[in-house]
Order: structure tokens, then C-alpha cells, then sequence
């Protein structure tokens, strides 16, 4: 296998509208899912369970919505980043390859936002790759320091020479966190417009997917009016190659 099919969404907990307006759109996201015919998706904001979304809607999946996203023959794992009244929330990441094992990191900056660093190890036609879903935090200064503890988590737990990617929603509203990225080994598509949010009128590229060891080779963002329905941010979809 020489190229490599990786999807990063951020579904907005499989819920969409405010009030008595909100409507639940992870139906809708299976089809998306399965659309990208991606090798590795990349997934955040997603629930593990919510008591009260439950009650609501009477379609609610009876189980977690990694599960109920995974296409057939597709691996979920799901970690928590999030614990609220009513339920959790994290991120996920669905494979098409084994997953050799997988971890949980906690990067929260401060006490009103519960952020993690989902770590999967997945082997690829015989090739172990690592894996790093995120979801930074809505300040800038919480997310440099984020970053840094993406640097020391992977010092720690990725061996030096072993290709990873880290992908996923950075809410980074410009291109600060490039130079720290890059001081990683990390770097994404550059001249390339892949604005992901709001997805009804995507102006900033929020969703990102970073290597190391591994080839950029194409990335888009779809557009349709269907899209815009399913969650605020559009998924960004790339095209990676092996040295």
C-alpha cells in the first residue's frame, strides 16, 4: 500500500440548532462517514453517552457514537475528554487497520475546558503507525501550551524514527501554531485553502492533519449543501504517502 486515506471531522456531538429547533444529525453522519472511503478517521466532539439527548430523541444510537459511526469491518476507539451532567464526550479515531493499542492523555490548561490527546497505534500493511486525535482549547495561549504537551507526550510515548500523524480540530484562527508544530517534526499542507469553519460559510481552517515520517500528497474539503446540515465544521480529507 503507498498512499494512505485519512479523514478529520468534528461532528459536533451528532447534533445540530439551538432550542426547540435542534435536530439530531448522526444518522446522516453515517453516510458521511462511509463516504470518505478513508483508511483512518479522525473524529472529536463526539459522545460516549448523554442521558438528556437520550430522553429527546427517540432515534438516539444505544450505543456510543464512535460505535455506531465505525463503518463494517472498521476498529473504534473512543477515549473521554469531557465528563458533563449529563454525559461525556471526546474523540475517537475509526480504523480500517488493526489497532496494535491505544491511549489517553489529559492536556486540560485550565478548569472550565477538558481537553485530551487520544493516542492510537495502528498497523498499516504490516507498518505500525501512531496516531494523535486532538482537540485544542479555545485560547491561544492554552493551545501553545497544549502543543507542548503534544512535544512531551510524543518524546515519551512515539519512538523517534516511527511515522505518526496528529490530526484534528486545533482551533487555531490563523497559522500561529505552525512554527511550534514544525519545531516537532509535525508539518501540514501549506498554500493550500482548506477553511473548515463555519461550515455553512467556511472562512478559517480549524482542521488540520500534521505528519511526520509520511509524504503530504493532497487534501480537500467538500462542499455540497448537504454538508453544512451536519455539523458546524466541514471535514477536511488528505492523501498521504509513505517515504
Amino acid at each position: 500500500m503507498n498512499t494512505l486515506r485519512v479523514a478529520t471531522y468534528n461532528i459536533h456531538k451528532g447534533v445540530q440548532g439551538l432550542g426547540p429547533a435542534r435536530r439530531l444529525e448522526i444518522h446522516n453522519l453515517v453516510h458521511a462517514v462511509e463516504q470518505f472511503d478513508a483508511d483512518l478517521v479522525c473524529l472529536q466532539e463526539v459522545r460516549g453517552f448523554n442521558r438528556q439527548m437520550q430522553r429527546r430523541f427517540a432515534r438516539w444510537p444505544d450505543q456510543g457514537q464512535a460505535q455506531y459511526l465505525a463503518p463494517e469491518g472498521y476498529e473504534a476507539v473512543y477515549r473521554s475528554n469531557a465528563t458533563t451532567r449529563h454525559g461525556e464526550h471526546g474523540n475517537a479515531l475509526l480504523s480500517r487497520w488493526p489497532v496494535l493499542g491505544h491511549g489517553h492523555h489529559d492536556v486540560s490548561d485550565h478548569r472550565f475546558e477538558q481537553r485530551g490527546l487520544l493516542h492510537v497505534t495502528v498497523q498499516v500493511d504490516g507498518r505500525p503507525l501512531h496516531v494523535v486525535v486532538v482537540h485544542l482549547g479555545l485560547i491561544h495561549a492554552s493551545r501553545e501550551r497544549q502543543v507542548q504537551a503534544l512535544g512531551r507526550f510524543m518524546a515519551r510515548e512515539v519512538p523517534a524514527d516511527a511515522p505518526l500523524l496528529v490530526a484534528g480540530d486545533f482551533n487555531d484562527w490563523g497559522v500561529r501554531l505552525h512554527p511550534a508544530m514544525a519545531a516537532l517534526g509535525l508539518h501540514t499542507f501549506d498554500g493550500i485553502r482548506l477553511a473548515t469553519y463555519p461550515s455553512r460559510l467556511p472562512l478559517l481552517h480549524l482542521d488540520r492533519i500534521y505528519v511526520r515520517g509520511l509524504r503530504l500528497l493532497h487534501a480537500q474539503v467538500p462542499h455540497g449543501h448537504a454538508w453544512p446540515r451536519m455539523s458546524d465544521h466541514l471535514p477536511l480529507i488528505a492523501e498521504l504517502g509513505w517515504p
